[in-house]
């Protein structure tokens, strides 16, 4: 069994950090094994935008976007290229905003988010902001709970985003996407994430947040397939569709 963090607010141990790797290859290798995807519950073709990690683009997602489409739902990536933060979405989550109206207005319904990680964080703030646009929020290894120094992240975190996590701005930012969401959220996390401690990936215990927690590293988890398996049933046990407006 690998190492854990002792609190949620120890960063993950070297060790498991050093088997990101080994546990990302293998993960691409059940993925190409098939047979996983067997038994999901059909979707209702509601509109889901599925948003990356940092450094990451659409393109990190083509597994989860692929797995809507062949369930019948609307998958939509954020078309904003690869994920530097605030250099990407600016500095009040206005571009990624803006792709959610141009969603919620094309399809007339409630657009639900999905969020690996960093793009888990940016969802969440979005549906703070304008929960008249968001159906619910799935997080996928987000770790929107904690300190950044819970992390093993934070450093390239500042070199890509040129921000500082002492900053004012990070630390308000969140304050508010750990704050409980105004629609429905589930957080998908692993206890042995090398990344990122999975205990502040996930709100605290007594809260009304669903919290599905797998076993995996941190890179590639959206490709894992106990992580698709989990939203594709997170998505089938939602009701139907939210229009606009409703």
């Amino acid at each position: 069994m690998l190492p854990v963090p002792r609190t949620r607010d120890d960063p993950p141990p070297r060790l498991a950090m050093a088997l990101e790797w080994p546990r990302a290859a293998w993960t691409i290798v059940r993925l190409g094994l098939g047979g996983w995807a067997s038994g999901l519950p059909a979707g209702d073709g509601r509109p889901v935008l599925v948003l990356p990690g940092l450094f990451n683009s659409d393109r990190s997602n083509f597994a989860l976007r692929a797995l809507l489409h062949k369930l019948g739902y609307r998958a939509y990536g954020w078309g904003l290229q690869r994920n530097f933060g605030v250099r990407t979405v600016g500095a009040d989550n206005e571009r990624l905003i803006a792709r959610i109206e141009e969603i919620h207005a094309e399809t007339g319904e409630k657009v639900t988010l999905i969020g690996v990680s960093l793009g888990g964080i940016m969802a969440r703030l979005a549906a703070h902001r304008r929960p008249e646009l968001v159906r619910e929020v799935i997080t996928i290894s987000s770790p929107f709970a904690g300190p950044p120094t819970a992390t093993n992240v934070w450093r390239p975190f500042e070199l890509l985003t040129g921000e500082r996590i002492g900053d004012a701005a990070v630390a308000a930012r969140l304050e508010e996407a750990a704050r409980p969401l105004p629609v429905p959220a589930t957080a998908i996390w692993s206890r042995s994430d090398g990344l990122v401690n999975g205990l502040i990936c996930r709100e605290e215990e007594g809260s009304d947040a669903r919290a599905i927690e797998i076993h995996s590293g941190h890179l590639f988890v959206q490709m894992k397939p106990e992580t698709l398996r989990a939203v594709a049933k997170v998505l089938g046990n939602s009701s139907s569709p939210a229009k606009a407006g409703v």
